[in-house]
């Protein structure tokens, strides 16, 4: 299958490394909206402006879309999708019905196959929820993140006044992880679930108090939380919190039996070095299934819940019985 990448920031550059490890895949074009002369990919393959998308129309299989779920993929995978079957990792989960409808239609209407929301919450944590409700219908879900950077809260924090540099870690509250590995199926407030842990280098001279007190009480982003924020240095902030690790558990919680007298519990988890070549690499295995996919003739906006495992495979039918069934 001959893919491409549309955007080239960590997650397009995870891309293009996670194409290495897929001998089915090869990775002929990358597309950005700055200067392609100033791009240079890891291994090579080559660049050219996001304006000269369409001279590649019937050259691609899948192109995959590597732009953020705020203001580029609404515009982004709609269009795209009326030239090429694609894929994005719209995370932005409740308006994920809007953007489900906005490319569905420019997909279909082109005879073109879409899968959004791809990666791995939603993605593959989206999957171990839809698997363990559906066995254990008598139960909950809880879905914990972390520990692991935030990029959208740690850049909220860079927005503030005397702020140089800032990394937001989310982590689980033991005690509730905890609990509900326990099956004590407990009710948890946002509070109780999670914590943040905010590193934040300082300008010189600059309030820490009054930066502290804006962090702590900023809406939607740490007023909810316990948060706890540490002043370091550049060459600490450099040296301990470069990567971009993250993670997390979907954990399922239910009963069985004629009083519910059984408790079972179901857990998938993550702990990933690279939250964006992760994702990148899921991105990869679910192209897979589309390539697949739109040669049965399929079209449409699709989500992972659309997607057989066998079609994410690059095994045969015949290899993943013998092997993995």
């Amino acid at each position: 299958m001959k893919l491409a990448i549309y955007g080239y920031g960590n997650l397009g550059a995870g891309v293009e490394c996670a194409a290495l490890q897929n001998p089915d895949a090869e990775l002929i074009a990358v597309f950005t909206r700055r200067n392609p002369d100033t791009v240079k990919t890891l291994t090579g393959v080559p660049v050219y402006s996001a304006d000269s998308i369409l001279d590649f129309k019937n050259k691609i299989d899948v192109l995959i879309i590597c732009g953020g779920s705020a203001t580029d993929l609404p515009e982004m995978t709609p269009y795209l999708a009326k030239y090429f079957n694609v894929v994005d990792s719209f995370d932005t989960h409740a308006n994920i019905p809007v953007h489900f409808d906005n490319v569905n239609k420019a997909a279909e209407e082109n005879g073109n196959i879409a899968l959004i929301s791809a990666g791995w919450d939603p993605g593959m944590f989206s999957i171990a929820r839809i698997y363990a409700s559906s066995i254990l219908p008598v139960g909950n879900d809880y879905t914990f993140w972390g520990r692991g950077v935030s990029q959208g809260h740690s850049d909220a924090i860079r927005r503030i006044d005397g702020v140089l540099d800032a990394r937001q870690y989310t982590v689980p509250v033991p005690e509730a992880v905890n609990s509900v590995r326990a099956g004590e199926e407990p009710e948890l407030s946002t509070r109780q679930k999670h914590t943040r842990e905010c590193f934040v280098v300082a300008a010189e001279g600059a309030d820490k108090a009054k930066i502290e007190s804006e962090i702590k009480n900023m809406p939607n982003y740490f007023s909810d939380y316990n948060t706890t924020v540490t002043f370091i240095t550049e060459e600490e902030m450099k040296k301990n919190h470069s990567s971009l690790p993250h993670g997390g558990s979907v954990i399922r919680t239910g009963k069985t039996g004629v009083n519910g007298e059984n408790k079972h519990v179901i857990e998938y988890s993550l702990k990933l070095d690279s939250n964006p070549q992760f994702t990148a690499s899921a991105l990869i295995a679910f192209a897979r299934a589309v390539f697949k996919m739109h040669g049965r003739g399929i079209t449409g906006c699709k989500t992972v819940f659309d997607i057989a495992p066998a079609d994410m495979s690059a095994l045969s039918s015949e290899e993943l019985r013998a092997h993995l069934l």
